[in-house]
């Protein structure tokens, strides 16, 4: 068994004293002397003494290869979006990727290994304290460059030293809350906050809805390509039809002076600019809260009209937190955080609410159980009984 202790000749150990597979066994030899929770602390030691050994030079930075990585970025890209990614997933992954060959000083792209992922995600988890959902983005990222643009394996990363799982209750706001903001609220903005809390969307679901996928007669709106680029179908509140359908009369002047200018029709995902050219052009495709200004689209650089930036919809409703007194954290995310768990207070099943919310794992709405006003576990204090 490997020894992690200094020889007599040897005054400081090295990264190979530290491989997976050395710690492995030593972890092992623990296990009769002492508590889990003891090994836990002694893995997470040694993991951190391996990133300090690897931050303080221990391999060499080289020669920089500044235009085979230029060149990287634009495989990767091109990948990126032959895969179908969101644009948003792109500008992401990119990020960390650059964050990443720029942390390794721009070495060879031939030249990476799996123990480049790990000393990269070791270093956020110590030096840029980001959280393990971060951690986990910029894992996506990279193995993505290293299945689908590098073609190499990444291998086993288990290594890595990982940020410390955190659990945060949502923040939610009260009916009468809820009352004050939106009365504070004006114009499409008040029509962008009723909709999302009465039917649960994501705030960038609510910006890329069609006019195609507001059901007036079956009462539902559905959500094309969610999180996860799933389907689904949620309830369109009763009370928002006449507001909803008047404002779309508006916009509906609006698609008609577009169309009479000339500008380009609306972006549509994946294939389906070659597979109907036509469709970007019609009111079913037209979106359902434009933005009152035309843009260029980053990908294809032709000026269109884009659905509206949520930007505006933050700071709006920031502003009417503030001069409705509410001292909670307001932001159009709290909005599906309060729609969840106001259905639950009123008793709804966990099931139900977990379908509209367009959530994967149960456990994930289980958190609201925890917010909501009514005792859903029917558990009566014995303090109640005095």
């Amino acid at each position: 068994m490997k020894k992690f202790k200094a020889k007599k000749n040897k005054p400081s150990l090295s990264l190979e004293d530290f491989s997976p597979e050395a710690m492995a066994t030593y972890l092992q030899s623990l296990g009769n002397r002492y508590e889990d929770w003891q090994i836990k602390q002694a893995e997470h030691a040694l993991k951190l003494y391996r990133h300090f050994l690897t931050i303080t030079g221990s391999k060499p930075k080289g020669d920089s290869h500044l235009d085979a990585w230029r060149e990287l970025f634009d495989s990767t890209i091109k990948t990126m979006r032959l895969r179908h990614l969101a644009f948003k997933t792109e500008r992401t992954y990119m990020l960390w990727i650059k964050r990443f060959a720029q942390f390794l000083n721009y070495p060879s792209p031939a030249d990476l290994t799996r123990e480049d992922i790990i000393t990269f995600l070791s270093h956020l988890a110590v030096a840029g304290k980001v959280s393990r959902a971060t951690q986990n983005l910029v894992l996506s990222a990279l193995v993505f460059l290293y299945k689908h643009v590098l073609i190499q394996d990444p291998g086993d990363i288990s290594s890595a030293l990982r940020a410390p799982v955190r659990k945060h209750i949502p923040v939610v706001l009260s009916r009468e809350e809820i009352a004050e903001l939106f009365e504070r609220l004006d114009g499409v903005h008040l029509l962008m906050a009723r909709l999302m809390y009465g039917s649960g969307i994501r705030s960038i679901e609510c910006a890329r809805l069609r006019v195609k996928d507001v059901d007036f007669d079956r009462l539902c709106l559905i959500i094309r390509s969610g999180k996860g680029d799933k389907d689904r179908v949620t309830m369109l509140p009763e009370a928002l039809v006449p507001d909803l359908q008047s404002y779309l009369q508006d916009v509906h002047s609006l698609y008609l002076e577009d169309r009479k200018d000339g500008i380009e029709g609306v972006w549509m995902p994946n294939a389906l600019m070659r597979k109907y050219p036509s469709a970007s052009t019609s009111w079913e495709w037209f979106w359902v809260f434009p933005s009152p200004k035309l843009s260029v689209d980053p990908v294809t650089k032709r000026v269109r009209r884009h659905h509206v930036h949520l930007s505006g919809l933050q700071r709006h409703l920031k502003k009417a937190a503030i001069e409705a007194g509410i001292s909670k954290r307001v932001t159009p995310h709290v909005l599906r955080h309060s729609f969840a768990t106001h259905l639950l207070e009123d008793g709804y099943d966990i099931r139900t609410v977990q379908q509209l919310l367009g959530h994967n794992d149960v456990r994930t709405t289980m958190i609201y159980t925890h917010v909501a006003k009514k005792n859903l576990l029917g558990v009566k204090s014995p303090l109640d009984g005095l």
